[in-house]
């Protein structure tokens, strides 16, 4: 050695987690510095950035270098160092070189396997697979593990981690790993009696190379051998068919002819089978000896325990189970409860003798139960006698029958709970029908059971029923169009039904014939009206001089009154129709006679309310409710008192059958056919709370099944509509506040908040929703928060154009709402103009008449039935002198949305938001509707930075909701936080 030569002896010694501590000595026994030994030993480690990346610790005295797991056996089995310095490695170092040289060779070659024991505590690491090394560091590494196991486990750990750093250090390559080996990665992979052979083998890492495969066997009883038996076999992999029976000893030994190849891999094997069995088998069951399983006879509790329970454990253990081949199926089928209902129920000579059906949702059906086990049917008494046996796996008719004492308990339960000699209601059997295919555990009932006992009592029993061929009949032309009956069209008709028309007006007739309500929930401007008329003339013409005489009755919003006189009178003249309403009406004793005269009487909510004694005095011939949602809640007396008249038949129009909530869904329902979804407890129990909360998409479509035979709803767009509609075109227009408007608003936001700290309760909700209407009518014009100069309360000519001038330039909505309808009156064309407050009907009134020098109507709730019906007359007149004819109809949203034809106008304007998009589609509706023959252009305001955006924000995801569950209204608004009060009320100020 040179005398310039440095030398340096390393010493180095592993962490349990497989790190290299590594320091440095000179030949006078002295420390060298970690920051010189780092930068020497490491100058040509690239992995490690020539070493500037590795820490150094202080450890006592000495400075020690901390050398990563994953850099270790690489960096020991390449050594790539300076020259210029003599590298000494101490006796430790040398040893554990050697070592590394072979391991990393394995690792390079990829001779590695995963660890069994590293697995059996949860974690995936990585060891050297005994097979690739030589035995002289086979030797080493066994020594190693007896004398120095923590330098052992250091090694081990440095191993694993260079393994995952190499090969499986990124995201492409460990998701290769699980897609390739899933089993590695399976945290309840059973492993117990497994060697490491064998887990290698059933994990895919290695290849089975045995030419057979070991199976569980449970042979059935025969005639041969009438007893229940599990046997070990060995199953020829290149022929399957071919089984070998062997014995398995305590000791491990197996006996039993096979093929001679086979024996040096069954030898090799059987221990492993032996543990394996033992580790898979619960031992306070078998006792923990395997001739026991394997050799005695298996009662049938023991042979239903290894069917049930058992096979499934050793599945999850790695065996590979040979069941009866009918086990399959038979476990598969869960056991079946069905009501067979009676082959003349229902059959035409139990019905009157009009040919009226005795059906009603209420009528009794009489039935006998079946019970299918797999594919076997049984009587109730043939059931009865198998119970009796009390055996679980017993022969029938020639095939194996499981008796699961669970599942019979539930039918037996189940049967209980019905008696049979009062049989079901129709009611029952149509739910039952409805709902067996989607929802086997379905039980059919409609009580107020609570929904947990029903889903404990029923959870696997599937109960359903088997229709005889009238209900067969009768349930297919419920579910289906095509086969409705088709009846002739009134002769006295003054009308062209279209072909959806003739199909809805013959399904109210074919659903009176079994006494079953009907939602004809056809879009706004379908000819609903028409429809129900045609159906008025078919009840009309097809009674009998016997019949005693009770005319329908017909109950509508107070603002449809007239529209329904003369749609009757237009429609069907010959029809003999009754105005029950206003102070003029009649008293009872007059009332009694003349109905008599009649063949439909019309009223009002409120009439029918006020008069819902005398009302229900009599059986209606038909009862209908138009815009049915006025009883959407069905806690108010209006809703009340409706569901308290008698009648043959019950009929609800409405475009909107949802409007929010499913609860308003069940007051229809409840309405139509009293009891078909349950009690309101029920249906909220079973479907409110599933479907509104918890989004349960089977529970929507069980509802979906429930209403659909008595609900029919088409749309406009709807192909087969075929109306030839023009389009619809729906634009916003935002509008940015002014700067009164600004300052009022948040004026009234800031007072809203200095009050929140104090007020509670109801004082609370009432200030919340007091400031949201002053921030709505901010929005559309400050005047109707400060009330300082209202149009109407003008009384000088001469100051209109002053007044106007002042209210235009107030309210930009206003401003842009008067250059918009002046473009459109110079193109001839006519608009409505929907808005929720008086007050700003009377301004645009106001501004408008002064500005276009025309005629502008305004109808609201207060206007008259007499008013009414001419506004409706002149605006939709073609005939009127141009000074005289108006062109603009501004509407109250609640007065003028619903019922009304306004075709005339193409243009719908609506000037402030309502919370529900289906009330603004009906008041849209009031144009875009059948007799309109131009585009419809809609054109919703909505004011920058304000609540009115958050709600249209609102709207939009609302109407995603529309068709299935909405559930939005202004009293969550109560419920809110202070702050995210603030947050939702706050002027946005980029939009001020």
């Amino acid at each position: 050695m040179s005398q310039n030569t440095e030398a340096i002896t390393v010493h180095i010694s592993l962490s349990a987690y497989g790190d290299a501590l590594i320091y440095g000595s000179t030949q006078s026994n002295s420390y060298v510095p970690g920051l010189h030994l780092k930068q020497r030993l490491f100058a040509w480690h690239e992995a490690s950035f020539y070493g500037t990346e590795l820490e150094i610790q202080q450890v006592q005295e000495v400075e020690v270098i901390v050398l990563p797991p994953e850099y270790v056996l690489p960096f020991l089995a390449d050594r790539k160092l300076l020259s210029h310095i003599e590298w000494i490695w101490d006796e430790e170092a040398s040893q554990l070189i050697q070592l590394v040289s072979a391991l990393n060779t394995c690792i390079e070659e990829k001779k590695f396997i995963p660890s069994l024991s590293a697995f059996q505590k949860g974690k995936l690491q990585w060891t050297w697979d005994k097979k690739a090394l030589n035995a002289k560091t086979k030797f080493a590494l066994e020594n190693m593990d007896s004398s120095l196991p923590s330098d052992y486990d250091g090694l081990s750990a440095a191993f694993s981690s260079t393994v995952s750093h190499r090969y499986y250090g990124t995201e492409i390559a460990a998701s290769d790993l699980r897609s390739e080996y899933p089993m590695l990665f399976t945290k309840n992979s059973a492993v117990q009696g497994l060697n490491e052979q064998a887990w290698l083998i059933s994990i895919g890492w290695r290849a089975d190379t045995a030419p057979f495969r070991p199976l569980l066997q449970l042979l059935e009883p025969d005639d041969e051998e009438p007893i229940w038996r599990l046997k070990l076999v060995l199953q020829d992999k290149f022929d399957p068919s071919v089984l070998m029976s062997v014995r398995l000893a305590e000791d491990g030994h197996v006996s039993g002819q096979w093929p001679d190849s086979w024996s040096s891999h069954i030898k090799e094997r059987s221990a492993g089978w032996l543990e394996h069995l033992r580790a898979s088998f619960p031992r306070e069951q078998w006792g923990g000896h395997i001739q026991d399983v394997l050799s005695k006879p298996l009662s049938d509790e023991a042979a239903w325990q290894f069917l049930t329970v058992d096979s499934r454990r050793l599945l999850e253990a790695g065996w590979q189970v040979l069941l009866p081949a009918w086990w399959e199926a038979a476990s598969r089928k869960k056991p079946k409860l069905r009501a067979k209902v009676r082959a003349d129920e229902g059959s035409n000579d139990q019905q009157g003798s009009k040919g009226n059906s005795f059906f009603g949702l209420n009528s009794i059906i009489q039935f006998d139960w079946r019970i299918a086990i797999g594919e076997t049917q049984l009587t109730e008494a043939e059931f009865a006698e198998l119970v009796a046996r009390n055996e679980r796996l017993v022969q029938f008719r020639g095939q194996w029958i499981p008796l699961d004492p669970a599942l019979l308990a539930q039918i037996r339960q189940a049967m209980d709970g019905v008696d049979s000699s009062q049989g079901l209601s129709f009611q029952d059997i149509l739910h039952l029908h409805l709902l067996e295919s989607s929802n086997p555990s379905y039980s059919g009932r409609s009580t107020d059971q609570p929904e947990e006992e029903e889903e404990e009592t029923s959870q696997r029993i599937q109960l359903g029923v088997e229709l005889n061929e009238y209900l067969i009949e009768l349930m297919s032309q419920l579910g289906r169009q095509t086969e409705w009956p088709k009846l002739p069209v009134p002769s006295k008709l003054q009308a062209d039904l279209r072909t959806y028309q003739y199909d809805g007006y013959s399904w109210l007739a074919f659903l009176r014939r079994f006494g079953l309500g009907a939602c004809l929930a056809d879009d706004m401007g379908l000819g609903k009206t028409v429809q129900f008329i045609a159906y008025l003339l078919h009840l009309q013409e097809n009674r009998t001089d016997g019949d005693t005489r009770v005319p329908s009755l017909l109950i509508c919003p107070t603002s449809v009154l007239g529209n329904w006189q003369k749609e009757l009178n237009r429609f069907a003249p010959s029809l003999r129709v009754m105005l029950h309403y206003g102070s003029g009406r009649s008293n009872e004793e007059v009332f009694q006679e003349e109905i008599k005269q009649a063949d439909v009487i019309i009223t009002s909510y409120a009439t029918a309310t006020l008069d819902q004694e005398l009302l229900k005095e009599f059986t209606w011939d038909s009862l209908c409710l138009d815009e049915a949602q006025n009883i959407k809640n069905a806690q108010t007396k209006q809703s009340t008192a409706v569901r308290s008249f008698p009648a043959k038949h019950r009929i609800v129009l409405t475009g909107t059958p949802i409007e929010n909530r499913l609860s308003e869904l069940w007051s229809l329902y409840d309405f139509m056919n009293p009891g078909y979804l349950g009690s309101a407890r029920a249906f909220n129990t079973r479907f409110i709370q599933a479907i509104e909360k918890d989004h349960d998409e089977q529970r929507t479509i069980n509802l979906q099944k429930l209403v659909k035979p008595f609900m029919l709803r088409r749309k406009k767009k709807d192909p087969a509509i075929q109306l030839d509609l023009p389009d619809k075109n729906e634009m916003k227009t935002y509008i940015q506040l002014t700067g009164e408007q600004s300052a009022l608003y948040d004026q009234t936001v800031n007072n809203l908040m200095s009050k929140m700290k104090e007020l509670k309760g109801i004082e609370r909700k009432g200030a919340i929703l007091a400031t949201l209407t002053h921030l709505k009518q901010l929005c559309d014009h400050p005047v109707l928060l400060t009330k300082d100069f209202l149009p109407d309360s003008q009384g000088k000519q001469e100051d209109s154009s002053l007044v106007t001038e002042m209210l235009i330039n107030r309210s930009s909505k206003l401003e842009r709402l008067l250059e918009m309808v002046k473009e459109l009156r110079d193109e001839g064309e006519r608009c409505l103009i929907f808005t929720q407050y008086i007050g700003m009907g009377e301004i645009l009134k106001h501004v408008l008449m002064q500005e276009l020098g025309e005629p502008v109507l305004y109808l609201n709730g207060s206007t008259s039935k007499t008013a009414r019906d001419r506004m409706i007359d002149q605006f939709q007149s073609q005939t009127l002198p141009p000074d005289e004819q108006p062109s603009v109809f501004i509407l109250s949203i609640k007065a003028g949305g619903v019922g009304l034809n306004l075709t005339a106008a193409n243009h719908v304007f609506h000037f402030d938001r309502w919370w529900n998009p289906a009330v603004e589609n009906q008041a849209t509706d009031r144009a875009y509707r059948m007799g309109q023959t131009k585009d419809v252009q809609v054109h919703k305001f909505i004011s920058l930075g304000t609540l009115e955006e958050r709600i249209d924000e609102m709207l939009e995801n609302k109407q995603q909701l529309s068709d299935n569950v909405i559930s939005s209204t202004e009293n969550w608004i109560t419920e809110l936080s202070t702050e995210a009060l603030k947050d939702l009320f706050t002027l946005r100020r980029d939009f001020v």
